[in-house]
């Protein structure tokens, strides 16, 4: 069995979304013929943890911890400055991370005859590690992914960085696309945009999505719950251009029309928030007996709330390069056999929706569009009517297959 190299910063017992792509991969990869080794941080100061995730990890996978030197964790007297520190740290506060880290990974490397490496981002100091280990190893093959763009992220996009700093970080990443065998992307657009504003040629490009694992549904009744009150869940952040304002407006406005019966809804919030500030924006549309912030939960319990509603809720926010980007849930919803109100822009996570048959979308910058699809799967609700998403396309996501994808990545770079 060929020995891989993973060097994932974010990996469990650190918690959210961004973890769960390299852990999927980590528990199916043997079934492909690779030995998976994890070269990651530290998680005594991580502020979101969730030890299920552990569960997901072969028992006798060789685990890699250095120090995390995480200037974004830092409590007491010292969190503030050690945070504006973060903030200007490039590409990312990781950074130090990978400085204290690299000489380790060498000696990693020659230790376990490893041939192979790969690196994801975010953080990108992840390639940057990689990229430090290619130029000290230049037979080690490299598989670079890319979970979200770099330089051009929407999220920077919208609070873009001094020219200094942009420039720095456009060579970096560059240097990590001439220097890397093969390339992964989580959209097909986010492939095509590295390839449009590097000049590639883009033959060494290859696309492998977000998806669900099978088995983190397993002994789930998939039966509709037709709850007391029409129950919507959110599951994930709120940050950014994903705000959930024009869906609490939506709701507002459909209990002002008469077009819901009174206490009929439920509305269940479920990820990492800022309480306070989200039942400020809660309260200021009168909705504080409709709407339940349950915060942050392992990811099991996540499922369990998932399977537990009416209707599932997506929320992604327009804007420049948002048509490149899946919101991470996307797939999960997938597989509960439960219908999506989906609130986004046009691009590809609208597109596989519609695909999938997961339900119905609005756009995410008018109103009255949302209204009319909450209305719309709240008559359906009502109504008891069926509901049959395509499942021949929904089965293409699961993880098992799409580690098939990158282990045949692996197979090219390693011929």
């Amino acid at each position: 069995m060929e020995k891989v190299l993973i060097i994932a910063n974010q990996f469990p017992p650190m918690g959210g979304s961004g973890v769960q792509r390299s852990v999927k991969f980590v528990k199916h990869l043997r079934s492909f013929g690779y030995e998976p080794i994890v070269f990651t941080r530290e998680t005594k100061t991580a502020k979101l943890l969730d030890e299920t995730l552990l569960e997901d990890i072969p028992k006798d996978t060789k685990i890699i911890r250095t120090k995390a030197y995480e200037t974004s964790e830092v409590d007491g007297i010292f969190r503030i400055p050690a945070k504006v520190i973060s903030k200007i740290m490039i590409p990312d506060s990781a950074r130090i991370w990978f400085e204290k880290s690299k000489k380790r990974a060498l000696s990693l490397i020659k230790e376990e005859n490893i041939k192979l490496i790969y690196t994801t981002s975010a953080p990108y100091s992840d390639h940057l590690l990689g990229l430090y280990i290619k130029n000290k190893m230049p037979n080690i093959k490299w598989v670079v992914d890319f979970r979200d763009e770099w330089t051009n992220n929407p999220y920077t996009l919208d609070n873009p960085h001094n020219p200094i700093r942009t420039k720095i970080e456009k060579n970096m990443e560059k240097s990590v696309l001439d220097m890397a065998d093969y390339l992964i992307t989580n959209t097909p657009v986010m492939r095509d945009n590295f390839i449009k504003n590097n000049n590639l040629k883009g033959d060494n490009f290859f696309v492998i999505p977000n998806g669900y694992d099978k088995e983190d549904f397993k002994d789930i009744d998939f039966s509709p719950r037709h709850n007391k009150k029409f129950t919507m869940v959110y599951t994930g952040a709120l940050y950014g251009r994903r705000k959930p304002d024009n869906f609490f407006k939506a709701i507002k406005n459909l209990k002002d029309k008469n077009l819901i019966l009174p206490n009929s809804i439920k509305v269940e919030l479920i990820g990492n928030y800022h309480k306070d500030k989200l039942m400020a924006l809660i309260s200021s549309f009168s909705l504080q007996d409709e709407i339940e912030i349950i915060g942050y939960v392992p990811h099991n319990v996540c499922i369990n709330h998932q399977i537990a509603s009416d209707a599932l809720v997506l929320i992604e926010g327009g804007g420049r390069g948002a048509n490149a980007f899946y919101t991470g849930k996307i797939f999960e919803y997938m597989n509960t056999n439960r219908p999506v109100i989906a609130i986004l822009p046009d691009g590809v996570a609208k597109d596989l929706v519609l695909e999938a048959n997961i339900g119905k979308v609005a756009n995410t910058d008018d109103v009255e569009d949302i209204e009319n699809v909450i209305f719309s799967c709240y008559k359906e609700w009502q109504d008891k009517k069926s509901f049959s998403p395509n499942f021949d396309i929904i089965k293409k996501y699961e993880r098992k297959e799409l580690t098939k994808k990158l282990a045949e990545i692996f197979d090219k770079a390693l011929k």
